[in-house]
């Protein structure tokens, strides 16, 4: 007999419910001025940054001018203009690339200043002659002018080191007390030149040598580090060499930060006493360089991370959340288990 099971109703399913997206006009609203925000955020910026900047920016000190080289120490250009006469200057006595007066500077006994040539030919006398000659001279400049060029090249030297000797040995270096002796016309020549820097004739003469846009400062620059005042003014600001002048601005102002590293290496010994600092510590930063950029290849300093995870400090707060997840190895197979 067979029998019947009776089924179950099926259930109408039901109708999902209509989704819309809400009308933006439903909200409440308010009326807003973007305009009048944009102006008042504006204003306030620029009242911040007008007042932060007096508060804390570097101070705007005025460039050094030749006229105020010799205002401020007359002695000292009339000592500069005969050191450039007599060939004794710094720029004078430094090498490539202005001269072959040395060597230059070596790395493990390589003269790379050497190797790269006189690229820029400065004539030291030339940096005091030149201006007188363009300047309208009188006539005592004139003839100054006429005498050293006529005079034999070893007659020049004789005059203006005997000078420069003598201006060392007066009272605070002042022309007006030099004992009496052969200089021939350096004294004319070193007053002359002074007077041309003070009435600031001096200014763009020297940038317009040899340069159609007169924009070339390197002998300009180079005549006024020849003296002592560009020097005695970057020690006073505390811009010197062995202050980290690079990373400095005037006084305590910070500077270029990133220069730390390179200007550290001056401070320490050897470099710090060493005739060739600039080209050592040239090449330190060299070898550093490359370090740096291979340092995936070095055995040993690669792994410098892992064997001291300072990032872990750093990151503490991601590395307590995420624990390393610890991948125990299976357990080796015996002789006891099947299929082997």
């Amino acid at each position: 007999m067979a029998t019947h099971t009776p089924t179950r109703p099926r259930q109408a399913r039901p109708h999902p419910v209509a989704t819309r997206t809400p009308d933006s006009h439903s909200f409440a609203t308010r009326p807003y001025d973007l305009v009048k925000e944009f102006v008042v955020a504006l204003a306030v910026v620029a009242l911040l940054t007008a007042a932060l900047a007096a508060v804390f920016s570097s101070p705007d000190e005025r460039s050094i001018t030749m006229s105020g080289w010799a205002q401020a120490a007359p002695a000292d250009v009339v000592a500069t203009a005969t050191s450039e006469l007599a060939g004794t200057s710094v720029s004078a006595t430094y090498g490539a690339p202005y001269n072959t007066a040395s060597e230059g500077q070596k790395v493990l006994g390589i003269p790379l200043q050497k190797w790269g040539g006189v690229r820029i030919p400065v004539d030291s006398a030339a940096l005091v002659l030149d201006p007188l000659t363009r300047a309208a001279a009188d006539a005592p400049t004139k003839a100054a002018l006429a005498a050293w060029r006529s005079a034999p090249a070893g007659t020049r030297t004789a005059w203006a080191t005997a000078y420069g000797d003598a201006l060392a040995k007066a009272p605070d270096g002042n022309p007006a007390a030099v004992a009496s002796g052969s200089y021939g016309p350096v004294p004319v020549l070193a007053q002359s030149f002074l007077a041309v820097a003070r009435s600031g004739g001096l200014e763009g003469q020297l940038a317009a040598s040899g340069n159609f846009y007169g924009g070339d400062q390197t002998r300009t620059i180079l005549l006024l580090s020849d003296g002592a005042y560009l020097e005695d003014t970057a020690r006073a600001q505390q811009l010197g060499g062995d202050q980290w002048g690079m990373m400095n601005e005037t006084g305590n102002y910070p500077g270029q930060p990133w220069m730390w590293l390179y200007t550290f290496w001056y401070q320490v010994a050897p470099f710090s006493t060493s005739d060739n600092a600039d080209a050592q510590v040239w090449g330190l930063m060299m070898v550093l360089t490359l370090g740096l950029m291979f340092l995936p290849l070095i055995p040993g300093l690669r792994d410098v991370p892992r064997l001291v995870p300072v990032h872990r400090l750093i990151w503490r707060d991601w590395y307590r959340e995420h624990p390393p997840v610890r991948r125990d190895r299976p357990a080796p197979k015996t002789g006891d288990e099947p299929g082997r």
